[in-house]
């Protein structure tokens, strides 16, 4: 045992030179070589080792040319793996160190491609659905001539029809309750804020519902005649119709706002 004990230091010493050496071969090997061998696990799907080496490449030869390009692509590598967090903090570091690369403007894309990744459904919390508003904005002013604005703006589109249908959900939910003031609040935010999605049919016609479930025909009246204006043939002006048993005035000339607001 004693023979053991003694050998002890020498061994660990031996692990600690073994390992230096290991260090200084991993610190030698050209920014090209790792940089390749990162590509290679892409192409093999394997996302956290591609991220781990195209990190790598940053750490060992960060003035290297090879740097900035090995950061995007690890944010890029992470992107793929569905490591979000990891991506976004990447790419936060990279538009902050280089502003003005060539890569910069992509970077921005892909971090509002991270939170519109996890925009979740419309039964859940939207915090993710307005960070990816947010960063899908900043895409669009900084670079409005780019491929990635022309898309941004389309998800833009998207992602304020998911917030609108939030609204509506929230919105039939006070109105199967009898909170029929609180539907309404909903429905009027949904038409006032989010007039130019998917839903702003829908919230017509449950205004009319509303108004029509307080008694208050002539408001109903209103709301069914602007959407019969601007949705003739849409399935909730039918609905509309049919509930105030075609009693709808003419809608007269005015911008959208203008025939329901105050």
């Amino acid at each position: 045992m004693r023979a053991i004990r003694s050998a002890l230091p020498v061994f660990l010493l031996l692990l600690a030179a073994c390992g230096d050496k290991e260090e200084e071969a991993q610190v030698a090997r050209p920014a090209e070589s790792i940089y390749n061998e990162a590509y290679s696990e892409m192409g093999e799907e394997n996302y956290k080792r591609a991220a781990d080496a195209f990190e790598e490449v940053e750490r060992q030869h960060p003035e290297s040319e090879w740097a900035s390009r090995a950061g995007v692509m690890a944010a890029y590598a992470a992107y793929e793996g569905e490591d979000f967090d990891r991506a976004t903090g990447i790419l936060q570091r990279f538009v902050k160190l280089h502003p003005s690369h060539p890569s910069t403007p992509y970077a921005y894309y892909l971090i509002a491609l991270c939170y519109y990744g996890q925009i979740s459904d419309v039964g859940r919390d939207q915090k993710m659905t307005q960070q990816a508003l947010g960063a899908l904005e900043d895409v669009v002013k900084k670079f409005p001539d780019t491929e990635y604005a022309r898309d941004a703006r389309l998800k833009l589109d998207l992602a304020v029809d998911h917030l609108a249908g939030k609204e509506m959900q929230i919105g039939r939910y006070y109105l199967k309750r009898d909170e029929t003031l609180a539907a309404i609040n909903r429905f009027r935010y949904v038409i006032e804020h989010y007039q130019t999605t998917s839903h702003a049919p829908e919230a017509l016609h449950r205004l009319v519902e509303s108004y029509l479930k307080l008694g208050v025909e002539a408001e109903a009246r209103k709301y069914a005649s602007v959407l019969g204006h601007n949705y003739p043939s849409s399935f909730w002006y039918k609905e509309s119709y049919t509930l105030l048993e075609g009693k709808i005035p003419e809608a007269e000339g005015g911008g959208f706002l203008d025939k329901i607001l105050p």
